[in-house]
């Protein structure tokens, strides 16, 4: 599990939230609770990033985990999945990677506040946890689907975990031109790991034409990124 990714992905949901606000403008602590407290699990989830961040209050991881908590069984589906991290890292709560899981699938099969409002990095979070058998007995068939949902729904990073397991053959039939798609998908959508794939894949000439070229291009847009292997790949072959 990336956590730097997954603090990025807070990150944004947190500016989702508010989109066109400045810092300045933000709601304040009290104005939420008061909200969260007429059961508006927005509201509730947006108090929690607050205390998870210590933005425009002081860090509380235990307060986040109450807050989270609300949202979750208000039916917010996001609230689920922060409460999945939470639980999955040990940050605020003991570890406990069964009721990561668990929240994590609750994120995945979606909320009530918007029905059928389905979040995406929980339906990822959730495949990770089957392909690393953490918390579940390990089942790639299942991550498969849990990766194809978070990628049919945008997240970049399942769409390139959902490339790799068609190249491997791992919980699906072998099939090197579908890990070519997922692995473009993953690149067009900023994915680091997905771009050097992609390069891999046209360096080899597997699932797509042969090309040194268009192997460079994709290990520079991999480094780019800050990718180590596509560092590697793209100074290697520049030494040719």
């Amino acid at each position: 599990m990336n956590l730097r990714y997954l603090l990025l992905i807070s990150t944004l949901v947190a500016a989702c939230v508010f989109p066109s606000l400045s810092s300045a403008q933000y709601p304040t602590v009290e104005r939420l609770r008061a909200q969260c407290e007429r059961d508006n699990a927005f509201d509730c989830f947006s108090l929690g990033l607050m205390y998870e961040d210590g933005r425009g209050t002081e860090q509380d991881l235990f307060q986040a985990e109450e807050l989270f908590r609300k949202a979750c069984d208000k039916g917010l589906a996001r609230g689920c999945s922060s409460l999945g991290w939470m639980y999955e890292n040990g940050t605020g709560v003991t570890q406990d990677l069964f009721q990561a899981t668990e929240f994590y699938r609750k994120a995945c099969a979606g909320g009530t506040v918007i029905p059928l409002m389905v979040n995406e990095t929980g339906c990822f979070n959730l495949g990770v946890m089957y392909e690393d058998g953490k918390g579940v007995t390990q089942d790639f068939f299942q991550a498969v689907e849990f990766y194809r949902k978070a990628c049919d729904r945008g997240h970049a990073k399942a769409c390139g975990n959902l490339g790799v397991m068609y190249f491997k053959g791992s919980g699906i039939t072998q099939d090197s031109l579908q890990a070519v798609e997922l692995f473009r998908k993953a690149c067009d959508r900023g994915e680091a790991t997905g771009c050097n794939n992609f390069g891999v894949m046209h360096e080899q000439g597997t699932g797509v034409r042969q090309s040194n070229s268009d192997a460079l291009n994709y290990y520079g847009k991999a480094c780019d990124m800050k990718d180590e292997k596509g560092c590697k790949n793209y100074a290697r072959m520049k030494k040719r």
